[in-house]
């Protein structure tokens, strides 16, 4: 079947240590040609953040990359196709939990290591996205800057609750405590959602390491500003962060939808099949 995102997509990633942290901790991955991007920023002791948030990234980039090798396996319609593809895409993420789970129990230097995920897959014009912890998704489609990600961290429990207010919460001290990691416990839970897809929609893919130094209008000033250049865009996302105090690393990958990418049959299925 010829390629449907040959020049369906432009990606840009950048990661930095930002000017506190000794070491980064965080890892992007990104590919056109299989419209996957993925990022993770990891936690642990000594180098332990920077192996599971490298593994993350590796590991499911890998066995994602593969699945898009294996043969198809024809679906009567979109939908069943879309709900085999999220099926795909957790199995996925909890062999890539697992992995991580066990090098921590194996060796005792990575005790306690784990990463947040953001992951993002485009196919037939839709956007498969699953996400653990606090690394965030935003989409730009025309003036309309949302978040598509919801935050499992405690801070991110106590907006909803009413405990405070979205605006206290960028000056709380729990604002680092997630309630969900991959790798440090032996399951964990994916959440995962699909959004349709439109031409000239830029989508961000971040570390809190951004959206903690910058109001989520200047993220969307920045995107609009060098939507042209996603390269300089990404590029000045990590300068504004660092410029701000660079209090943690900070990572982004920014992909801009070029034109429609629709499939005639089973791509989604394509992905299942592998793992059947």
């Amino acid at each position: 079947m010829t390629n449907s995102l040959l020049g369906a997509l432009e990606i840009a990633m950048r990661t930095d240590p930002g000017l506190v942290r000794g070491q980064n901790e965080d890892s992007v991955y990104a590919d056109c040609d299989h419209g996957l991007a993925i990022l993770a920023d990891g936690m642990g002791g000594y180098q332990a953040g920077e192996v599971a948030s490298n593994m993350a990234t590796t590991l499911l980039s890998s066995r994602l990359e593969d699945a898009f090798k294996a043969g198809a396996m024809q679906l009567a319609n979109r939908s069943s196709e879309q709900a085999l593809a999220q099926q795909t895409l957790i199995e996925a993420i909890a062999t890539v939990n697992s992995a991580i789970y066990h090098a921590a129990a194996d060796q005792s230097r990575f005790g306690g290591m784990g990463t947040t995920l953001v992951a993002a897959v485009f196919c037939d014009d839709q956007l498969l996205v699953a996400h653990i912890g606090d690394s965030r998704l935003y989409r730009l489609r025309g003036e309309a800057f949302v978040v598509l990600t919801h935050d499992h961290s405690l801070l991110q429990e106590q907006i909803d609750s009413g405990e405070i207010s979205a605006e206290e919460a960028r000056y709380s001290v729990n604002r680092n405590l997630v309630t969900r990691a991959v790798g440090v416990d032996p399951d964990v839970e994916a959440e995962v959602h699909i959004h349709p897809v439109r031409p000239g929609d830029v989508y961000l893919l971040c570390s809190d390491g951004l959206y903690d130094m910058l109001e989520e209008g200047e993220i969307q000033h920045v995107l609009e500003m060098f939507g042209a250049n996603l390269d300089l865009a990404a590029a000045q996302l990590i300068q504004r962060a660092n410029d701000n105090g660079g209090e943690d690393n900070v990572s982004v990958v920014v992909v801009k939808v070029l034109r429609e990418f629709p499939v005639a049959s089973g791509r989604w299925a394509k992905l299942w099949s592998w793992f059947r």
